[in-house]
């Protein structure tokens, strides 16, 4: 995407900036696989690298732009603070805007990451709490499986302030969005108990591990419906793995992580908070002199860093649109290929995917066999690493904890309670796959389990 009039391209020469803009305007043929090839040469050769959902990845041509926004911040520094900075976040911002359908660009802030979104939403709670806005005891309702540093930013912020937390424990393996729903119901009904209110719910968009892509836009119905004060979606696989509308899922805050499916370079992300007379009460937790601005303002700048990686954003809609259908269509293909992979592993293994495939967004979960003994988490953890170590295979390993006697998912040998969370990205190939399949195989053969991988 070109800049507006105002804002600069960093890439531009010196004399001719539009040189560059009617050569763009000129391509037509969409990126080869030769070239995504060189985009991605700067991974780590022979490793499988199917676990993009942890840490993202980022195209060399993104690595490049970010150079060049450092070095024009440390050839002229104060320069560049006074005249150029904010303006171009503000554009960052605006094309996100259009991403996610919001309404204004005041509605967006760009933050480092997900982690940093939940402790700015929940150090608002905690300050309700604390102040007597909100009653002790009121209710923050989360599902069990949410990322552990917002469970942390909770106990930080909203138990030593006199709130409750009520946990809502979601099946897995899970069969529709029904049983979803259903137990979600059940912990707003708990969290109303004794005349209590439901201050908080806090839904995950896609749960991390495991992976599962939740009916985020029924479970925010189910609040307005119910009552619920405020609703907090962390996002922080979404975008540029599942279809984000922030108007459509109708959230007050809404946060997604930019370096884990949209190639920036770690970490940015964005957070949506929808108009509202709570918006001036909202604050980043690193106070700088912009404090009392509004929260996209005070997030623009918190002190001296490098925003570099919020500045590549334009950068990064461009690379997108390299291919056909744009992010669209990577997210597509995609989430077409991983499926396709993990039912060609389940088949292979003699398991079965974790989630049906409408509920799978560019991750699938996927029964290890049983035989391995996936018995703990360290177990998972163990495994994980033998996996790289001795195979060249990155994978996350999932330990599903039997809950009050289930029996669970079962294969020919015993109960399935170890997982693989295989990711695809545009870089992936049929041969990471294989490894991947190859090595579980050869592990069965051999006679191993996660106990004898221990003792190595």
């Amino acid at each position: 995407m070109d800049p507006p009039p105002g804002v600069e391209d960093p890439r531009a020469p010196a004399v001719n900036g539009d040189s560059n803009h009617v050569s763009k305007k000129l391509k037509l043929s969409f990126i080869t696989e030769s070239e995504i090839r060189e985009e991605f040469a700067h991974h780590q050769s022979g490793i499988a690298r199917i676990n993009n959902g942890s840490f993202g990845s980022c195209p060399a041509s993104i690595i490049a732009a970010q150079k060049i926004w450092q070095l024009r911040f440390l050839r002229q520094p104060d320069d560049f603070f006074f005249n150029h900075l904010q303006r171009q976040i503000l554009h960052s911002r605006t094309i996100i805007k259009d991403l996610i359908n919001a309404d204004h660009v005041d509605e967006v802030s760009i933050v480092d990451n997900a982690t940093t979104a939940a402790a700015i939403v929940l150090q608002h709670v905690g300050w309700a709490f604390a102040e007597g806005r909100f009653q002790k005891g009121d209710a923050v309702v989360m599902l069990h499986c949410a990322f552990q540093a917002v469970k942390k930013s909770i106990e930080a912020y909203v138990t030593r302030a006199g709130g409750s937390v009520i946990v809502v424990h979601l099946p897995f393996p899970v069969n529709s969005n029904e049983e979803i729903i259903a137990e979600f119901r059940k912990g707003l009904a708990r969290g109303r108990a004794n005349g209590k209110k439901v201050r908080l719910a806090i839904i995950d968009h896609i749960t991390s591990m495991p992976c599962v892509v939740i009916p985020a836009r029924e479970l925010v119905n189910i609040c307005r419906e119910e009552g619920v004060e405020r609703v907090f979606v962390d996002a922080a696989h979404a975008i540029g793995s599942v279809h984000v509308d922030v108007k459509d899922i109708g959230a007050d805050f809404y946060v997604s992580n930019l370096h884990k499916w949209f190639f920036c370079p770690p970490s940015v992300a964005f957070l949506y908070c929808r108009k509202s007379p709570v918006s001036p009460d909202l604050h980043h937790p690193v106070v700088s002199h912009e404090y009392g601005n509004g929260l996209a303002i005070e997030s623009a700048w918190i002190g001296t860093r490098d925003y570099s990686s919020q500045l590549v954003i334009p950068e990064v809609l461009e690379f997108t649109n390299r291919f056909e259908g744009g992010l669209e269509g990577i997210r597509k293909r995609n989430h077409e290929k991983v499926v396709e992979m993990g039912q060609m592993l389940a088949k292979a293994w003699g398991t079965n995917l974790g989630s049906p495939p409408e509920m799978c967004p560019s991750m699938v979960m996927i029964g290890l066999p049983s035989r391995l003994g996936v018995l703990c988490d360290d177990d998972a953890l163990n495994l994980r690493s033998h996996l790289r170590d001795h195979f060249g295979v990155e994978v996350p390993i999932h330990f599903q904890v039997p809950i009050d006697g289930e029996i669970g998912a079962m294969d020919g040998d015993g109960c399935v309670t170890g997982y693989v969370r295989i990711s695809h990205q545009v870089y992936n190939t049929l041969d990471d796959y294989i490894k991947l399949r190859d090595a579980i195989t050869q592990l069965l053969q051999d006679g191993a389990t996660c106990k004898m991988l221990q003792t190595e």
